[in-house]
């Protein structure tokens, strides 16, 4: 497929020998320099089907310069993209550097100094922020992504992105190679991509088969004033005990305010519990995602905004108290389990209107979602 053998015996490392179908699709592609936009579930192999033609060209032709941007929209995923790079380009000699907002700036700028970074990894209005201080020069600039490019282009990160893509076009000396990646990508958002870049893209959507092969999909119709008791009868019956286990449930709210007191609301059953909130700074952010990283807590409850980008591993149970506003929004959550091969669970508590809206996306999917109802303490199907 042309990908380096350096980057391949890195793989190895992580037992990956063979590619994803997203990667067959898109590495020849971008190997031949083409602007690409495409579409995969969450969990598919997307970051990596663009690091790896990227980061190949970087090392044959390594320049002390900035020579690839990556945007991403939330601090969690842009730390994970730099993590991967890190993971990709360890023992090259060549550098990445993160810059995301609510974190130093003056460190930040000192260390894009010291490191010459040759990728630079952060969100929309912190990029900006550093281009327009002359601290990062997208002169020598060569590639950029957009990773979650629709929510990039979204109502409330339009104008940060169109502003960063603005920059991008009068500054580099040669246009770029640009490609943008999604879990779903709506025509309405494709469209306000080009608008911001100026450029036309090869379009590839691989829809691939984890909804339907390794997502059970589950509906528990509850009152909406009953949902947390709901959820916590729920959590009890799939983990009965609160052993420690392979039990590892993301929970998703639709409103953000209420993140905080679903989370005492469960701590006060005895169940441990953490949340992400919009507001939180990013130690408190951190320590909450390593808790539920590293198993010390069971439950991490989060807005469909905060968990945006979350690549955990071993969730067990994608659990949302609603079905979600459409489709897309549906398939980001479920896409947070069944990671790396594994099955999942995908669980919708929602009253009776929400269970409608949850059958319109069941025909739209064409996945298949159970009736479940809570009986003595078990999770099981209705009569």
């Amino acid at each position: 497929m042309g990908v380096l053998p350096f980057f391949t015996g890195r793989l190895e490392e992580k037992n990956i020998v063979k590619p994803l179908e997203i990667q067959e699709k898109t590495i020849p592609l971008l190997l031949q320099n083409k602007n690409l936009v495409f579409s995969s579930p969450t969990g598919t192999g997307k970051t990596y089907a663009y690091l790896l033609p990227m980061l190949g060209k970087i090392t044959e032709e390594p320049r002390k310069t900035v020579q690839c941007l990556i945007a991403a929209p939330t601090y969690e995923l842009c730390s994970q993209i730099k993590n991967e790079t890190d993971f990709l380009l360890q023992g090259t000699g060549i550098n990445s550097a993160l810059v995301i907002g609510q974190t130093g700036l003056t460190r930040q700028i000192d260390n894009l100094k010291k490191s010459a970074p040759a990728v630079v990894i952060g969100n929309a209005g912190r990029l900006l922020l550093l281009v327009k201080m002359g601290k990062l020069s997208l002169k020598n600039l060569r590639f950029v992504i957009y990773d979650e490019g629709d929510r990039l282009v979204s109502d409330e990160l339009l104008e940060e992105t169109r502003q960063l893509a603005e920059l991008i076009y009068h500054e580099t000396a040669e246009k770029p190679q640009l490609v943008s990646c999604s879990a779903t990508f709506s025509v309405k958002n494709l469209e306000r991509l080009k608008t911001c870049t100026g450029a036309e893209f090869t379009v590839l959507e691989c829809p691939g088969t984890l909804l339907k092969d390794k997502i059970e999909h589950w509906a528990i119709f509850s009152e909406t004033r009953m949902k947390t008791g709901t959820l916590r009868s729920f959590i009890a019956a799939a983990n009965p005990g609160n052993k420690k286990g392979s039990f590892k449930a993301l929970v998703f709210i639709g409103r953000a305010g209420d993140v905080g007191r679903i989370v005492s609301r469960l701590q006060a059953g005895g169940l441990g519990a953490t949340g992400l909130f919009g507001d939180m700074n990013n130690r408190s952010r951190r320590q909450s995602l390593e808790d539920f990283r590293s198993g010390r807590v069971k439950i991490l409850v989060a807005s469909d905004l905060s968990a945006r980008g979350l690549d955990i591993q071993g969730i067990s149970h994608v659990i949302a108290l609603d079905p979600g506003t459409d489709t897309e929004a549906y398939i980001h959550r479920a896409g947070r389990t069944a990671r790396a091969g594994k099955k999942g669970i995908m669980v919708t508590i929602g009253n009776e209107a929400e269970m409608r809206r949850l059958a319109s996306f069941e025909k739209k999917l064409g996945i298949a979602v159970y009736p479940k109802i809570l009986s003595g303490g078990r999770i099981v199907a209705p009569v």
